[in-house]
Parts: structure tokens; C-alpha cells; sequence
């Protein structure tokens, strides 16, 4: 509890002087956030065949609304002028790509994801990568939102029934119906069977949406939590999986955990907010 009470403040103090100076900005630029309600519930969460950190336990989660996508980089694009946030990627000078294992790559940050050489060009659509959490949470309190706790992210992807994918029990498949963006059969490497090699445009997959409605909840790029991961000190949850993933590690009730400062070319983020219509704070 501790350890979850100081990663909080951390990110509430690393965040307070962003809200703060965007807040009138962030108004007009919210316009293009689709929030949706997730009434809430109870549901089983975990997964009794997975891995020893997602022992089922009840939970009952209040109503609340989360983005249909991930936040794009054309999203973080106009977060970053209105504000002049530079990310913990920008600031250290480097950020971890994937290529068989993590490494930290010199000049890699969130609009050049494998390093200098390359750039995001025509891909305002995908998914913004190399954010960290503290990144994450800043860009979500500029538009008066939040991360969301892993008990929400999970129960908007599985719903009240704690189907294994946000569609069904049913494994994805990169020659059948596509419901994700998502890596080999043998995690974990990238697969450009499902069209995309590496990010996909957000919605890309409507067959794999949720109870909801929400979509890309498996696959495409991990999403950052609010939620300390239980065991690991100073470690932040991530869910849903990526491109490099493979089908078990998209299962909604998986669970990852990083540090909360650093940026990854396979983790963006999306944000959450209370049940009020205009889904602010």
C-alpha cells in the first residue's frame, strides 16, 4: 500500500504545473476524445489458468467511461504544443525497442520509436508509443482525465461475463477473422499477417471490440494503469498486449509491469474518466 500511495503521488506532483497551465487548452482540444460509459459492475477478476498474479478475486467497479482508442499520436501531437511537455524519453535521450528482446535505443522517443533514423511520418492514426506512465498521466489530467485502475481496465475489457478476449473465449487468429494487431504464435515477434507489422491505425480491428464498444483492448500497443503492481516496488501495471505479443499474452486478465519513467516502442495508453456525460473529473 505504500509503495501504490507513493507511485500516486509521484505522478499527481510530476503532473499538477501540466494541468494547471492547459486546463483552457485542453477544453477545446478534448473535443476529439470519444469517452465511453462502462456502467460497472461485479465480475471475477483474474484468470484461474493464467499466471500466478491473476488469481481470481471478486471485484465490483464503479461506473465509468473510458476512450473507445488509444490516444494517437496525433492526439499527443496537439497535447505536446499546447503544453511543451517533453517525455522521460526526450529527457533521458533514449527509449527501449523491441527487436527479440528490450533494448535502450539513443534518440528513440515518442515521434521517432526505434531511434533517429526513423520518424512517425504518415502514421498520425497509430497509437502513440515511447510514453512513459508519468507521460501518460499528464497527457490524460490535460483533457480533466485519468489513467484507469487495472480493476476498470479489465472490466471494460472482459465485461460482467470474464470472457478470456475482449470478444469471446475464442484465440485470435492471423488468417481467420481479425480481431487484433499482434505478433507470432511464438511470443514474442512481430507478425505482418494481420496487415501491420508493428502499430496498426486505432480501430483497425472492429471485430475485436469489447462488451462495450471499446476497441483495441488486445493487441496493437500495452496500455499504461494507475495501478502499482502488486510485489514489484515502484513497478506500474500495463494491459492488453501488443504487436510483438502473442495470442495468450492478449488475454484481458495478463498483467505486466514496468517502471513508471521510461518509454517503449509496444506501450501508449488511453484514458478514463467518471460517468458524468462530458466524462471530465
Amino acid at each position: 500500500m505504500a509503495a501504490a500511495r507513493r507511485l500516486r503521488a509521484g505522478l499527481r506532483t510530476a503532473i499538477a504545473a501540466i494541468v494547471l497551465a492547459g486546463a483552457f487548452a485542453a477544453a477545446a482540444e478534448g473535443a476529439d476524445i470519444e469517452l465511453v460509459l462502462v456502467p460497472g459492475g461485479a465480475f471475477v477478476m483474474g484468470d484461474a489458468g493464467g499466471e500466478p498474479d491473476e488469481a481470481p478475486r471478486a471485484v465490483t467497479v464503479a461506473p465509468f467511461r473510458l476512450m473507445r482508442f488509444e490516444v494517437t499520436n496525433r492526439q499527443f501531437t496537439a497535447f505536446i504544443k499546447a503544453t511543451g511537455h517533453r517525455t522521460d524519453a526526450e529527457r533521458s535521450g533514449l527509449g527501449y525497442v523491441w527487436d527479440g528482446s528490450w533494448r535502450p535505443v539513443a534518440g528513440a522517443d515518442w515521434r521517432h520509436p526505434r531511434g533517429r533514423a526513423g520518424g512517425i511520418g504518415a502514421k498520425a492514426d497509430h497509437p502513440v508509443v515511447q510514453v512513459s506512465a508519468t507521460d501518460a498521466a499528464a497527457f490524460c489530467a490535460w483533457h480533466g482525465l485519468r489513467l484507469p485502475a487495472e480493476e476498470e481496465w479489465e472490466f471494460a475489457a472482459r465485461g460482467p461475463g470474464a470472457r478470456r478476449y475482449p470478444w469471446g473465449d475464442a484465440r485470435p487468429e492471423q488468417r481467420g477473422i481479425r480481431r487484433a494487431n499482434f505478433g507470432a504464435e511464438r511470443c514474442c515477434a512481430p507478425d505482418p499477417s494481420d496487415g501491420f507489422a508493428l502499430t496498426a491505425p486505432v480501430g483497425s480491428f472492429p471485430a475485436g471490440a469489447s462488451p462495450f464498444g471499446i476497441e483495441d483492448m488486445a493487441g496493437n500497443v500495452w496500455e499504461w494503469t494507475a495501478s502499482a503492481f502488486p510485489g514489484r516496488p515502484g513497478m506500474v501495471a500495463l494491459r492488453g498486449g501488443g504487436w510483438g505479443n502473442d495470442a495468450y499474452c492478449l488475454r484481458g486478465a495478463y498483467r505486466h509491469a514496468n517502471p513508471p519513467d521510461i518509454g517503449l516502442e509496444m506501450v501508449g495508453l488511453r484514458c478514463a474518466g467518471n460517468d458524468k456525460a462530458d466524462g471530465r473529473k
